[in-house]
């Protein structure tokens, strides 16, 4: 048996049964599995997603804020809502004593960057870079 570093967790992700997407988990897994930081992911359920990640790259609250940002409803009942503060404030804590910066980092921007580039949408402005700046 292996044993984790100090600064891998293994987090589970809920998400909202009322949504129209019924696999929401194998909809995140496939956005996520790119990012760095991001040891392994398992699908345990269509609305459950076991992630493994290193908090020296980001943290639980960056991966819920991409995936909320871009779309995803997670399960909000009271039980998971205080498991994600104390999971903030350890991992904030850990973060400091090891002498990370704040959980947002690059990560986080990484993956709203990969899912914009991956949509279809009519938001890219195709004037050259000089000339954006005009009326």
């Amino acid at each position: 048996m292996t044993t984790m570093s100090a600064t891998v967790k293994k987090r589970e992700i809920f998400f909202s049964e009322i949504y129209s997407d019924r696999e929401q988990a194998e909809s995140a897994l496939r956005m996520l599995e790119n990012i760095p930081g991001i040891l392994k992911m398992q699908i345990v359920d269509p609305r459950q997603l076991n992630v493994h990640y290193d908090i020296r790259y980001l943290c639980l609250a960056d991966i819920e804020e991409a995936l909320a940002e871009v779309g995803f409803h997670l399960d909000n009942n009271l039980l998971l809502r205080l498991k994600r503060a104390l999971y903030s404030y350890t991992e904030t804590t850990e973060r400091a004593n090891i002498g990370c910066d704040r959980c947002q980092d690059h990560s986080t921007r990484n993956i709203f960057i990969d899912r914009y580039q991956q949509q279809r949408h009519g938001c890219r402005d195709q004037r050259p870079s000089h000339w954006r700046d005009y009326l």
